[in-house]
């Protein structure tokens, strides 16, 4: 009987033993797996993705037109008045979207985006200003912008004016109007808190359609690739806070360049908290 006892005490120390020893060895894989995934989440980056910006309203029927300048010549440089003419689209208005809640909104509405010589574009609210225009040969795309300043892009949403300045003006920039052109537009400015984490990417084509069979535009993203094949907005996510650089290209089937004053343009935006 005694040894019955003691191989049943030794028994139950036996089982004790290792149910704690078992205990504390999930509780260090626990901790370890913990300690894995807290690293790989302060170390690793954020990945630069585009993506197809969808549920913005169509505005097939908008229209821009400019009256005035009537014509293309233009008898001297200084404060040129603009004045144009909108329909089926309300300049001031609020896009009505939940795009306006994903990315950076005017509070202004609606509105106008001039653009001269593929520069940065100046936004209007009203269809009549006055720009500086100095004497030459300058190329002018103005169209419809949403509140989120994403383009509206239909043929009638866009004026091309080439416009002459000044008594003998010269064209520095050699542009043919009827070859395949690419404007920039979006990403502009400066970027803060939760407007940096989604960003707009947006242009205008012009004379030419995108395929991926035909023509692309290529981004390039703080060196990092994006083939676009589809004339359609995107939304930028995973840029790190700072400068960021944005390359745009107009390419042909093949990836080579198509040939044109404005169909490679760089711009930096900058990001912050």
């Amino acid at each position: 009987m005694k040894n019955r006892n003691s191989i049943l005490v030794l028994a139950l120390l036996a089982l004790f033993t290792f149910t704690t020893s078992c205990k504390q060895n999930a509780e260090e894989n626990k901790d370890a797996e913990t300690d894995v995934k807290t690293e790989d989440l302060t170390e690793t980056p954020a990945k630069i993705s585009i993506a197809k910006l969808e549920g913005s309203p169509a505005y097939a029927d908008a229209a821009l037109m400019l009256e005035d300048p009537a014509g293309a010549e233009i008898s001297s440089g200084g404060a040129i008045d603009f004045t144009f003419k909108i329909e089926n689209y309300e300049l001031g208005a609020q896009t009505d979207s939940p795009n306006a809640e994903k990315l950076a909104n005017s509070g202004k509405g609606q509105h106008i985006h001039f653009i001269l010589n593929n520069q940065p574009y100046s936004a209007h609210y009203e269809p009549a200003f006055n720009k500086e225009i100095p004497d030459g040969v300058h190329h002018l795309v103005a169209f419809l912008s949403r509140s989120y300043h994403e383009s509206v892009k239909n043929e009638n949403s866009v004026v091309v004016r080439k416009l002459m300045v000044g008594e003998n003006p010269t064209d520095s920039l050699g542009l043919d109007m009827e070859a395949p052109t690419l404007i920039y537009s979006r990403p502009k400015g400066t970027y803060a808190g939760a407007d940096a984490k989604s960003v707009l990417l947006d242009f205008f084509v012009l004379n030419t359609t995108l395929a991926a069979d035909g023509n692309k535009v290529k981004a390039t993203i703080n060196g990092e690739e994006f083939m676009i094949t589809e004339w359609a907005p995107h939304v930028i996510s995973g840029l790190p806070m700072g400068e960021v650089s944005i390359q745009l290209e107009l390419v042909d089937s093949n990836g080579d360049a198509i040939p044109g004053p404005f169909n490679s343009v760089t711009r930096t935006v900058t990001l912050t908290e």
